[in-house]
């Protein structure tokens, strides 16, 4: 029988996603998500394109789980960014590099590649289009990282990762690569001074 209790993943692991402005350093395990790949800058056609199969391959799987009785909420948007042409260039406006990327949505730990295939089956069924083939499961191991909430627009990030990064400095880590965003807060409803992103940056301890 169908159950009404429903899984929230943030409430289940509140720990990962504590965060103020004030940079911490914790430690991740192995977390498991519906994950994309990209290339380009955000917001351009090919992200749109992919971000609508995301969804539309987690709402899907949502839907199934929640028929065999096991609801669950549907994870926030995350992104993995790493500029083309490394990280020894300026960081000056995002919005206007062009990043490879990994867009992210967490699952439960029950969802299995064979779930992803019934869900690509249903929305053939259902004459949906997009690249949902490019959907797959991945179990992503970031291990210690520097956490800190961004507010603000996206593109005025860049002050907060510095100031993660000096705080990594001053406890003995440097950065490795790349970052990490959790969109918290929905552009469509909420101003950009007041949005909401948790950043995080994966690192190790230097020398």
């Amino acid at each position: 029988m169908p159950t009404t209790d429903k899984l929230d993943l943030y409430k289940q692991h509140k720990d990962q996603y504590k965060a103020t402005q004030q940079p911490q350093i914790l430690t991740l395990p192995p977390i498991p998500y519906l994950a994309v790949d990209g290339e380009g800058k955000p917001g351009d056609d090919l992200f749109a394109e992919i971000m609508g199969a995301l969804y539309g391959m987690a709402y899907t799987l949502k839907f199934m789980a929640r028929e065999q009785g096991r609801d669950y909420v549907v994870a926030k948007l995350e992104g993995m960014w790493y500029p083309v042409g490394g990280f020894d260039q300026p960081i000056e406006n995002p919005s206007e590099m062009t990043w490879q990327y990994k867009l992210l949505v967490r699952v439960p730990e029950f969802i299995t590649d064979a779930n992803l295939a019934a869900a690509r089956e249903q929305l053939a069924k259902k004459k949906k289009e997009g690249p949902f083939e490019k959907v797959h499961l991945e179990v992503i191991s970031e291990g210690t990282v520097v956490q800190a909430m961004h507010i603000g627009p996206y593109a005025e990030e860049t002050p907060t990762l510095e100031r993660m990064h000096a705080y990594a400095a001053e406890q003995g880590y440097k950065h490795t690569h790349g970052h990490h965003e959790i969109y918290l807060g929905d552009p469509r409803r909420v101003a950009p001074e007041k949005l909401k992103t948790l950043l995080r940056t994966p690192v190790e301890k230097a020398g």
